[in-house]
């Protein structure tokens, strides 16, 4: 699944029944606000619990991707989920930082890590098989 707007890009890049591992790309920010909930609800709405958000693309979040975030992982806490996140760069760091939500998301260097840290039923197979080449036609020599 992979999904977009101007500024923001959502990739799923793998999940199981428990958990959703999605790749954010882009600026999370007022215009990308409703298509992030609307994205990350679906993969609530489907059953996963727990979502790592791969952020090392993130290049901009402010106060209304954070609170995006905040909303996320209220709702995975009322599924008796978490919200993780994977790769977050400075300005993501600082941001959280400077609003006192550290605490609030557990930060990892990479998704392997994150995914780790629950249990072994709850992961989905990491990293992603890729899927094999499909086979194209060949041309015809002349």
């Amino acid at each position: 699944m992979s999904t977009r707007n101007q500024r923001l890009t959502i990739n799923e890049l793998a999940s199981c029944g428990e958990c959703a591992v999605l790749r954010v790309s882009g600026a999370l920010d007022a215009s990308g606000e409703t298509y992030f909930l609307r994205t990350l609800g679906g993969s609530v709405l489907a059953g996963h619990r727990h979502l790592v958000l791969d952020v090392t693309a993130l290049v901009f979040c402010d106060s209304r991707g954070l609170n995006c975030l905040l909303g996320v992982r209220w709702l995975l806490r009322r599924r008796e989920g978490r919200l993780l996140l994977a790769g977050a760069g400075r300005h993501l760091e600082k941001l959280l930082a400077l609003t006192g939500s550290t605490e609030f998301f557990p930060r990892y260097p990479t998704v392997g890590q994150a995914l780790l840290s629950l249990p072994r039923a709850h992961r989905p197979a990491w990293p992603p098989t890729a899927s094999p080449p499909s086979a194209s036609p060949q041309a015809a020599d002349p």
